[in-house]
């Protein structure tokens, strides 16, 4: 066995939404496996602590932040823009994680409320793919995975616009992992359901409402960030260099049960 097969090192990584919760978890697996890590979230006091915290367990590896609100057009040039000068035009791995959600009835939104989750979940996923792009095919070999969700596959009580949006993060990474294919772009997804974060803990807390949920969980338990980082790392490996346009569910067997 080649051990290269299974490692990242000499790779540059770009993770947004990477100040806390799957984000951070996915910038610490890709660290394990020997990436270095460029961090971007809009909130700059997250930012510093998830850096700085990454750095006390990956003395040896170069983590960067930049602040950035991928949901507007001009901060995801900008982002892209200090990706090339800080890699000197050098990207290896881009996960698209930054995500949000506004949850009630379809009837209930307000124009800019569901075109906002749109914005964050779909459009900036889409353009900093495309801006990323240049740099990703200065390599043989590089990756693109986008952090999708059941909501995507399936209908689940996230809200219309944000399983629509996800359902399309789903469709962009076929399509373009075809179209990028002859460049030396993989591009995959994973699809989480309930893993344990910040933005889950409220819901979670509710006991009737984690007890349905856990009855359509075959392994009866809520996911933890780091099994959603394990399967994004492992797309991003050369081990995975045959596999392209997936999309990998990390949800416990949810959208396997039936009766």
């Amino acid at each position: 066995m080649d051990p290269k097969r299974w490692r990242l090192d000499g790779q540059l990584a770009l993770v947004t939404g990477g100040s806390a919760g799957i984000g951070r978890a996915i910038a610490r697996e890709l660290l394990g496996f020997g990436a270095d890590v460029l961090l971007a979230a809009r909130d700059a006091a997250a930012l510093d602590i998830a850096r700085n915290e990454l750095l006390e367990d990956f003395p040896e590896r170069h983590i960067e932040s930049f602040v950035a609100d991928v949901a507007i057009d001009e901060q995801r040039r900008e982002l892209l823009d200090w990706v090339e000068d800080y890699g000197e035009g050098a990207l290896n791995i881009l996960v698209n994680n930054a995500g949000a959600n506004i949850s009630k009835p379809a009837t209930d939104y307000a124009d800019d409320e569901w075109r906002d989750v749109f914005e964050v979940n779909l459009f900036a996923a889409f353009e900093l793919s495309r801006y990323a792009h240049p740099l990703l095919t200065r390599h043989a070999a590089s990756s693109i995975v986008n952090v999708g969700s059941v909501s995507g596959l399936t209908h689940v009580r996230t809200g219309a616009p944000y399983g629509m949006s996800k359902a399309a993060m789903h469709q962009m990474t076929r399509n373009l992992a075809v179209e990028w294919a002859e460049d030396g772009v993989r591009v995959n997804a994973v699809a989480p359901w309930y893993i344990r974060t910040r933005r889950t803990s409220d819901r979670l807390a509710d006991p009737d409402y984690l007890d349905e949920v856990l009855l359509r969980t075959p392994l009866g338990r809520i996911g933890e960030p780091e099994e959603v980082a394990a399967a994004v790392a492992f797309l991003c490996l050369p081990a995975a260099s045959y596999v392209t346009g997936e999309c990998i569910a990390v949800d416990g067997g949810f959208l396997r049960y039936g009766f």
